[in-house]
């Protein structure tokens, strides 16, 4: 099934209501899941990487009941060194990489054993760094070897300290560190690796654990200490999920309008928080007024050279809009995104192409050239983001024919009809 990517008609005049951050609220699901006490999520994305992600946690124990965007989250009962299951509990994981991510070493806390699984996408995405943290930490592993998905985890973990290579993803670090208080002992977590994509998120689950009560030393680099004690119960408002705001702001920049997003934090975690600066220098004027986030822009949109190592999720938005500039764009330090939910450096090159634009691979990112632009087919690889891409080269390009839109749902449920709204359109509209 195709969607055809409807065309700007006019300057756009929108407000765009953008639901919960997927990034905070798996966090805060596992959090609450750990947590000494009931706590309470206002403002939860619903979608199916969160779904996946509490029916993964209601697997191992806990109680999860969704209320719209409030979620109440009963903490799992089970600890280390309980009576293991009779049978195997199983996790699906989808493709969502928080949930193969975060959730091995919150099942290496019981005795097992779990059994991870996902989509047949999410079995080539790389696992072993997390696994080999967990062989240290003396759980057993049953991989076959492969470093991926499937795999089978048996604790109860030990704490102590643990080297760890998270150039492939920061999500390995995330992940331990957010079971690490429940550990004897705590966890010294080491970044071994050359680089560290994504510091951003890191930085968030740092800010969460901490709002918990929980002690975190990061003041050496990529060294973290996390003390031993409990995970505080909470009820905790989630933000805006500021990276699913980036289409709707850059269509701005390629329909000219103002696009406004409600409820923009004053500072935030969130690696969307450079969209900003970024959407500035690619042609855009942007204001604020109280919480509110405004993008101008004149259908004029300038190439730039940026590394977005930091923020690798809005590079897909940023290569659209290069692909509409006046001029080449260079996008460096995203090496990592061929590990995402397809090969993005890969997925992004095919499809800028096909449309007449010139896209080159480099060791460590995208090399963009505008040139006469058709429409066609525009493949998604199962990648939201690359879903969103698709419509927002839409907006210029008639006849972009975006195939599986609904692969949105992963962390928008709803685009297409926010995306008419945002037109003025009514859902649907040819």
């Amino acid at each position: 099934m195709t969607w055809s990517a409807p065309v700007a008609p006019q300057p756009l005049d929108a407000t765009v209501e953008v639901p919960g951050s997927k990034s905070l609220t798996n966090r805060y699901l596992v959090l609450a899941a750990l947590a000494d006490g009931p706590g309470v999520l206002h403002g939860a994305l619903a979608s199916r990487d969160t779904e996946l992600m509490a029916g993964a946690l209601r697997a191992l124990g806990a109680e999860v009941r969704a209320d719209g965007s409030r979620w109440e989250v009963t903490p799992i009962r089970t600890g280390a060194g309980d009576g293991a299951p009779a049978e195997p509990v199983r996790v699906d994981c989808g493709l969502a990489g928080t949930v193969m991510r975060f959730l091995p070493p919150v099942a290496a806390l019981g005795r097992g054993p779990v059994l991870f699984d996902g989509d047949a996408q999410a079995r080539v995405r790389p696992m072993a760094p997390v696994l080999t943290a967990l062989r240290a930490l003396d759980v057993r592993v049953d991989d076959d070897g492969r470093g991926t998905l499937p795999f089978t985890v048996r604790g109860p973990a030990r704490g102590g300290s643990v080297d760890l290579d998270a150039s492939a993803s920061s999500q390995f670090v995330s992940g331990l560190l957010l079971s690490a208080p429940r550990l004897p002992g705590g966890l010294l977590l080491r970044h071994t690796g050359a680089s560290l994509p994504s510091l951003p998120h890191i930085e968030m689950t740092v800010a969460v654990l901490r709002e918990s009560g929980v002690q975190v030393d990061d003041s050496r680099p990529f060294i973290w200490h996390v003390a031993p004690g409990p995970i505080a119960a909470r009820d905790v408002r989630i933000e805006p999920d500021l990276s699913n705001a980036a289409p709707f702001l850059a269509a701005a920049l390629v329909a000219g309008g103002t696009v406004r997003v409600p409820g923009w934090p004053t500072e935030t975690t969130q690696p969307g928080a450079l969209l900003p600066d970024l959407l500035t220098r690619m042609g855009g004027r942007v204001d604020r007024d109280g919480d509110v986030l405004a993008v101008s822009g004149t259908g004029a949109v300038h190439g730039l050279d940026v590394d977005l190592h930091d923020a690798s999720e809005l590079a897909p938005t940023v290569a659209g809009l290069a692909l509409l500039a006046d001029g080449p764009s260079r996008l460096r330090g995203i090496a990592h995104m061929r590990g995402h939910e397809t090969d993005r450096l890969a997925a992004l090159a095919t499809e800028l192409t096909r449309l007449g634009g010139q896209a080159e691979q480099t060791a460590d990112g995208l090399v963009i050239t505008p040139r006469a632009l058709r429409g066609g087919t525009w493949q998604t690889y199962h990648d939201h983001r690359m879903a969103t891409t698709g419509a927002l080269v839409g907006l210029r390009v008639p006849g972009v024919e975006v195939v599986d839109v609904e692969t949105t749902r992963k962390t928008l449920p709803g685009f297409t009809g926010m995306w008419d709204a945002m037109l003025g359109r009514h859902a649907g509209t040819p």
